[in-house]
């Protein structure tokens, strides 16, 4: 869930960046000056008031590659300010149209990537190279070599990271993987999944780019493809883009909201840091039309602990832990992150085969998973402790790529194996060929992890 976001256009005139370690404990420039990168839909709604509540925290720049969504989100966070402030020395924040321009600033400690899906992988990488902290929304990347590459590259530069699964800090959430975790409906065998779908849509006709909108680069390492309005986001609004419905920018809802269910899915399984063995996977996909990721689908996972991950767009949206001695199940309730997203819901947010097994109580030699009740928060924090957020890169690559893992069956249409350690597929050269996709050039994370 992100919007648009750079550009090739040069930084605005703006005031000079003060680094956050230059002055006292009490100045504004010692608060973390974060840079928001895409001023749509996600980072309005979601990235922005998430980070713009925290006071030790100081937005000190925006970036997006639509002028006009740039000019929205300096004022958004300005206005933000000049109220907090009471109009007294309100913040200038600076505006670019590049976010390779926006990274040359030695004054930013962090950003925040609210962006398409296809441009994560290069944005994330960037900015590790660049010595920033991260937070990127989900999912982490389009490809299974994306994802390896990202987080190498995000752990051995030492940068602080946050995926936008905020799940992992929300109550219930949390509760269900510990009570899990520890044993409370006994032997874990089965977790079912259930997300939404998209529709597809009709043939949309070309249209002249708006002057506003750096296209060529909104493309980045997709190919070339003919500008009309549904491809890419509203010119009039920040309802949901169409560019969620096109597999060359967003898997669909496998990735969109499976990595979040996923990475529910994982926490209570302990199988953060791995993968699995098996995926054996079946989908609708239209036939025409501009929209094209998936439709009905159902996918079947098996890993190494003998847990199957059942995912199907008939479950109600949420992640069901089935074990040996009873089941729970959890989810967002009624709650959205944005007010455009698909409903999430029917009933309630967590829920069990017996109440008694949500009244049971985590004792002290039991496992006691991370807790973060705020996620922006949790990820301002990690920077100025240097210690990990509640979701570190390498748990989102392997959350990401079991959805990944769920397209390639998906499209393929049959059983996969999968060594989770090498990660790739046992015996079948057409399918580690989708491990990745070409990048069209000069972008993509290709051509920044060649100059490592």
């Amino acid at each position: 869930m992100k919007a648009s976001f750079l550009g090739a256009a040069g930084a605005l005139a703006g005031p000079l960046i003060v680094p956050s370690s230059l002055f006292g404990q009490s100045a504004p420039s010692q608060k973390i000056q974060v840079a928001q990168i895409g001023c749509g839909r996600i980072g309005r709604e979601m990235d922005l008031p998430g980070i713009l509540k925290h006071d030790f925290a100081r937005v000190v720049a925006v970036c997006d590659l639509d002028s006009k969504r740039l000019a929205d989100g300096k004022k958004l966070v300005e206005e933000h300010y000049a109220r907090q402030s009471g109009g007294a020395g309100a913040l200038t924040v600076k505006t670019f149209g590049d976010y390779r321009q926006l990274l040359q600033e030695p004054g930013i400690d962090a950003v925040a990537i609210s962006t398409p899906d296809h441009w994560h992988a290069e944005l994330v990488v960037a900015a590790a190279l660049a010595g920033k902290d991260v937070y990127v929304q989900k999912p982490l990347t389009m490809t299974l070599a994306e994802g390896r590459r990202v987080s190498d590259i995000v752990r051995a530069k030492g940068r602080i990271f946050q995926i936008g699964s905020q799940q992992r800090s929300t109550k219930q959430f949390h509760t269900a993987c510990e009570l899990v975790r520890n044993g409370r409906i006994g032997a874990l065998h089965t977790v079912k999944i259930g997300l939404p779908t998209d529709p597809s849509g009709a043939v949309e006709p070309d249209m002249p780019v708006p002057p506003n909108l750096n296209y060529e680069m909104w493309l980045g390492p997709t190919p070339q493809a003919p500008y009309t309005e549904k491809r890419v986001h509203p010119q009039n609004d920040y309802s949901r883009p169409g560019w969620l419905r096109i597999d060359s920018y967003c898997l669909g809802m496998i990735t969109g909201w499976g990595s979040h269910h996923m990475d529910i899915a994982h926490w209570g399984m302990n199988t953060e840091l791995t993968g699995p063995l098996q995926i054996e996977a079946h989908a609708e996909f239209p036939k025409s039309g501009l929209w094209n990721v998936h439709g009905a689908y159902h996918i079947e996972s098996k890993y190494a602990n003998g847990v199957t991950v059942i995912t199907d767009n008939h479950f109600d949206n949420g992640i069901r832990f089935e074990g040996s001695d009873g089941w729970i199940f959890v989810s967002r309730g009624d709650a959205k992150a944005t007010a455009s997203d698909p409903s999430s819901t029917k009933g309630k947010a967590l829920a069990a085969s017996d109440e008694k097994i949500l009244k049971s109580v985590i004792g002290p030699n039991d496992i006691h998973l991370y807790v973060s009740t705020d996620h922006h928060g949790n990820w301002l924090t990690s920077i100025q402790t240097r210690q990990p957020a509640v979701t570190t890169v390498e748990v989102a690559h392997r959350s990401t790529s079991a959805c990944i893992l769920s397209w390639i069956a998906m499209k393929l249409g049959r059983k996969l194996r999968w060594d989770p350690v090498k990660e790739e597929f046992l015996g079948d050269p057409e399918a580690n060929a989708m491990r990745s996709r070409l990048e069209r050039k000069p972008y993509g994370v290709g051509q920044l992890a060649s100059r490592l």
